[in-house]
């Protein structure tokens, strides 16, 4: 079931980030940044090269000096999927940046200069690069947070200014951003973007911190914006590695039916349960939840929901002592020692996989 609803949300317009569509009715991309230094090449390859592996489809990383700029021209040809070069205040940068490559750029046009802003507006013409407008809670002009306070208002002026500059100028190859730490107001100021402009829409929180925390934090704010046919392209930011990003941002999108996979369902386990439900489940996902296939795989303890949550999977098995019945497309095709249960599970979700 997908809860994507494109009948109440406006459709958005297609960019090409390299080859990879954004908007209409184009999957939802998965997007990343290295946090290596950019100049360093053979590091920045390295896990950009990890990053696509993990299920990244676009990946962002800085052009804050000239030495990372033209760093782009070298790590290019070594990667399969588009960059994007992140600027901040020095346009000359971001000029660069598309010289050598760049697939896309992403600026905050409130700290930096009109003229600066005009330039990059001429180069992304000639190179066909779009840009990403980016709003920060944190960043907000100053005449804006005295008039309106920091909140979802001066975001959405901020952003109105910036998209009028590029259209005043016939420059419509754009994709917003409004991004906030806080979760409420990220939900906020994006519906208010969906009902305003009709150009694709990049999703998260921002500064969202670390492990389980952020994790919840980038859930809700991306999912639930995701449920209201809200958002084209997402990353989910983590402090840290970030190749732990990209199995997050996947959970969210096959959670929501926006993205194939293999869905694990699984018991809670209680005093009834007679098998390691939690080991097996951990263990399966370890050896097939990469695979591309769209699979529900139940996991259950026990006897009182496991045959009918195992009977509804594609697979799935119903505990017992020591031991669980095997289900495939509803019907029992075997009865095995806990010992066996994993390696049954993974080669009847390949063979499915396989005749898919």
């Amino acid at each position: 079931m997908t809860f994507r609803n494109y009948s109440s949300a406006m459709e958005k317009a297609t960019v090409f980030v390299g080859n990879v569509p954004v908007g209409g009715n184009h999957p939802v991309t998965i997007q990343s940044m290295t946090n290596t230094k950019t100049d360093n090449i053979d590091q920045t390859v390295e896990q950009i090269r990890q990053l696509a592996a993990a299920g990244c489809d676009i990946v962002r990383a800085t052009a804050n000096t000239e030495a990372s700029a033209r760093a782009f021209r070298d790590i290019k040809p070594q990667i399969n999927i588009p960059l994007v070069a992140d600027i901040h205040f020095d346009f000359r940068l971001a000029l660069l940046a598309m010289e050598h490559g760049a697939d896309k750029i992403r600026i905050n046009p409130g700290n930096m200069p009109k003229h600066g802003l005009e330039e990059i507006i001429s180069c992304a013409k000639q190179y066909q690069v779009p840009i990403r407008i980016g709003v920060n809670s944190g960043s907000i002009e100053k005449d804006l947070l005295e008039q309106y306070g920091a909140g979802a208002r001066a975001m959405i002026e901020s952003l109105s200014r910036s998209i009028a500059f590029f259209e005043q100028r016939d420059f419509y190859d754009l994709v917003l951003s409004a991004k906030a730490s806080n979760v409420g107001l990220t939900i906020e100021v994006n519906r208010m973007i969906a009902k305003q402009w009709d150009y694709p829409i990049h999703l998260g929180v921002t500064e969202a911190g670390f492990d389980q925390a952020a994790i919840i934090k980038s859930a809700i704010g991306i999912g639930s914006l995701l449920a209201d046919g809200i958002g084209n392209t997402i990353r989910v930011s983590l402090t840290g590695d970030p190749v732990k990003e990209i199995p997050v941002a996947r959970e969210i999108l096959q959670s929501l039916g926006l993205k194939t996979g293999i869905d694990i369902i699984s018991c809670p386990t209680c005093g009834r349960t007679d098998i390691d439900v939690e080991s097996i489940a951990r263990q399966v996902k370890q050896q097939v939840g990469h695979l591309d296939i769209n699979l529900t795989v139940a996991i259950m303890g026990c006897i009182v929901n496991g045959p009918g949550e195992a009977r509804e999977a594609d697979i799935g098995i119903a505990g017992g002592k020591d031991q669980a019945l095997l289900f495939r497309k509803g019907i029992i095709i075997g009865k095995f020692p806990q010992s066996e249960i994993v390696q049954r599970l993974v080669t009847e979700i390949k063979r499915l996989g396989d005749n898919a």
